[in-house]
C-alpha cells in the first residue's frame, strides 16, 4: 500500500490552484497552475488500500486506483502509467473531464475528504507523455478482418485502439473536419487543450488504426455500403440530438443550442475561419441549464466578453454536503462550483422559462421566466404570479441531449430504437442488424466519458469475438451494467 500512516499524517485534500480569474478569462489555455511533485505525492500515500476498495466500484473502467496511487507515491511513475493505461485508454481525457465518481466511491471520504484521485491520474498521464512513455502498441500479427467505427469520441477512439492492437485493421470515420467527436468540437480549451487529442492521435496512427475525417456515414457512405466493405461496423456517434424548449419566441434570432455556440467557438480557438460566428462579446447572455454543459457556455462566454451572463436551472440548488439519502459510495447530487462559476454571472435556480421576448427586428431581447412550482404528481410547472424579465441578447439551451440522430440509420440499416431514443442492443452490443454493433451515449444515452470508454472496450471485446470466436480484449461493462450513484 501507499503511506501506512499517510491518511492520518494528510488529512486534507490539496489540489494544484486555479490561475487567476482576471489572467486566464484572457485566454483559453487550460486554468489549472502546474501541480507540485510533493502534493501530488503526499496525497497518493493518503490512499488506504482498502480490504475492499470502492473506488474500483465507483469507476466503470475498473481502475487500478490503489495500485497507482502506491507507485505514485514511491515515485515510480513509468510503473504507475502502466498500471493506469492497463484499464484506460486515455487518462489525459478522464483526468481532466470526468466528474470522478470514483472519488465519491472512496472508503477514505466516510470521514475524510477522498484522495484527490482525478488529479493523480492526469499528473500520471502527464509524466508519461513528457517522459516519452507513452509508446505506440502496434499488434504483432494481423487478422485480416476490417472494422469500421463510426464517431471519433472517446466511446469511438476506445474501441478502435482496442481492436487495432488486437490485429484487426481498423478505419475511424468522423463526419467532423478533425478527429475528435465531442472532446474536440464541444469540450471549451480552457477545459481541455487540443494538443491533448493529438498527441494521442499520433500513438494510434503509429498503431496502425485509419482516420477518416470529413466522411459523414449515411450521406458520404451510405451504412449498407459500409457494412458491405467491413467485417464489422461500431456505431459510437454520441447522443447528439438536443433537448429543445418549444415555448413562444423560440424562432428568435439570437436563441440557440448550447452546441452550437461552443462548436463555433471551438473552430475559433483552433484558428479557424467562423462566419457569422455565435458569440457573447458585448451581450447580456442566459444560459438555461445546470449542468457541464451549461458551465461551458458560461466559461466560453466570460472569455467572449459578455456584459453579463446569467445562469437558470429549472429544479431546487443542491445541497453543499452529502444528502442523506445517496449515502457513501453512492455519487451525490451536490452544489458545485466549477471553474466557470468563479469567473462571475449569477446562477438562479428555481427558474422556469415562460416565453423568449422580441425587440422590433425579431431579435430575442429578454427571457420571461417564473419561480417553478413542484405540482402533487411530481412536475415542475411555472408559478403564476411569479413571472420577471431578464435581459438577453443571447440565449444558450443546454439542456442535455435526447439521444442519436436516427433517420439515416433507421431507413438504411433498419435497425430498431429504443423508447429512450438510443440503439437497440443485446448484451454483446450488437444491434439488430447483424455485424453492427453500439457503443458509447448512442447505446447508453446521454452519460460520463468514462462510460464511454468503458463502452468502447467492452463492445471491442464483443467485436473481436464475433469475428475470431474468442477474445482476450477485456470487458469492463455490459449494457446493463449500472455503477452505484449513476
Amino acid at each position: 500500500m501507499a503511506d501506512p500512516k499517510g491518511f492520518l499524517k494528510v488529512t486534507e485534500r490539496e489540489l494544484p490552484a486555479r490561475r487567476p480569474v482576471p489572467v486566464r478569462i484572457m485566454d483559453w489555455k487550460e486554468v489549472y497552475e502546474p501541480g507540485d511533485t510533493a502534493v501530488l505525492r503526499r496525497q497518493a500515500g493518503r490512499c488506504m488500500d482498502c480490504g475492499i476498495p470502492f473506488c474500483h466500484q465507483g469507476c466503470p473502467l475498473g481502475n487500478l486506483i490503489p495500485e497507482w496511487n502506491d507507485l505514485t507515491w514511491r515515485g515510480e511513475g513509468r510503473s504507475a502509467s502502466e498500471r493506469l493505461h492497463a484499464t484506460n485508454n486515455f487518462p489525459e481525457f478522464t483526468g481532466r473531464l470526468c466528474p470522478a465518481p470514483c472519488e465519491s466511491a472512496c472508503v477514505l471520504g466516510i470521514n475524510q475528504p477522498a484522495v484527490t484521485i482525478k488529479q493523480i491520474e492526469v499528473s500520471i498521464a502527464e509524466e508519461a507523455f513528457g517522459n516519452g512513455w507513452i509508446e505506440p502498441e502496434p499488434p504483432g500479427r494481423l487478422t485480416g478482418k476490417t472494422v469500421a467505427v463510426v464517431g471519433s469520441g472517446p466511446a469511438g477512439l476506445a474501441a478502435a485502439q482496442q481492436l487495432t492492437r488486437a490485429g484487426h485493421t481498423v478505419a475511424v470515420f468522423e463526419r467532423d473536419d478533425r478527429i475528435g467527436g465531442l472532446l474536440r468540437y464541444g469540450i471549451p480549451d480552457f477545459k481541455m487543450e487540443k494538443h491533448h487529442i493529438d498527441a494521442r492521435l499520433r500513438q494510434m496512427q503509429d498503431e496502425g488504426t485509419r482516420f477518416r475525417a470529413g466522411v459523414e456515414i449515411g450521406k458520404d457512405i451510405t451504412w449498407d455500403d459500409l457494412r458491405a466493405r467491413y467485417d464489422a461496423v461500431v456505431v459510437a456517434t454520441g447522443s447528439t440530438v438536443p433537448r429543445d424548449l418549444p415555448l413562444p419566441g423560440r424562432d428568435l434570432a439570437g436563441v440557440h443550442f448550447a452546441m452550437e455556440y461552443l462548436v463555433e467557438s471551438n473552430h475559433a480557438t483552433a484558428g479557424d475561419q467562423v462566419p457569422h460566428q455565435i458569440t457573447a462579446e458585448g451581450k447580456h447572455v442566459v444560459v438555461i441549464g445546470g449542468g457541464d454543459t451549461g458551465a461551458d457556455c458560461i466559461g466560453t462566454a466570460h472569455r467572449q466578453g459578455a456584459l453579463s451572463v446569467t445562469n437558470l436551472a429549472i429544479g431546487r440548488q443542491p445541497p453543499s454536503d452529502r444528502p442523506d439519502h445517496q449515502p457513501w459510495p453512492m455519487a451525490p447530487t451536490i452544489f458545485e462550483v466549477q471553474s466557470a462559476h468563479e469567473e462571475g454571472g449569477e446562477r438562479s435556480y428555481l427558474a422556469s422559462t415562460v416565453e423568449f421576448l422580441s425587440n422590433d427586428v425579431g431579435e430575442v431581447r429578454a427571457l420571461r421566466v417564473a419561480e417553478t412550482e413542484y405540482t402533487a404528481d411530481g412536475r415542475r410547472v411555472p408559478k403564476s404570479g411569479t413571472e420577471r424579465e431578464i435581459p438577453a441578447d443571447l440565449i444558450l439551451i443546454a439542456m442535455g441531449f435526447t439521444g442519436p440522430e436516427r433517420e439515416l440509420v433507421e431507413e438504411q440499416l433498419g435497425a430498431q430504437f429504443t423508447a429512450r431514443g438510443t440503439l437497440e442492443r443485446e448484451s454483446d452490443y450488437q444491434t439488430t442488424a447483424p455485424g453492427v454493433f453500439v457503443a458509447g451515449d448512442a447505446g447508453r444515452g446521454q452519460s460520463l466519458i468514462v462510460w464511454a470508454i468503458a463502452e468502447g472496450r467492452a463492445v471491442a471485446a464483443e467485436v473481436d469475438r464475433h469475428l475470431m470466436g474468442s477474445t482476450a480484449l477485456p470487458a469492463p461493462v455490459r449494457p446493463t451494467d449500472v455503477a452505484i450513484g449513476l
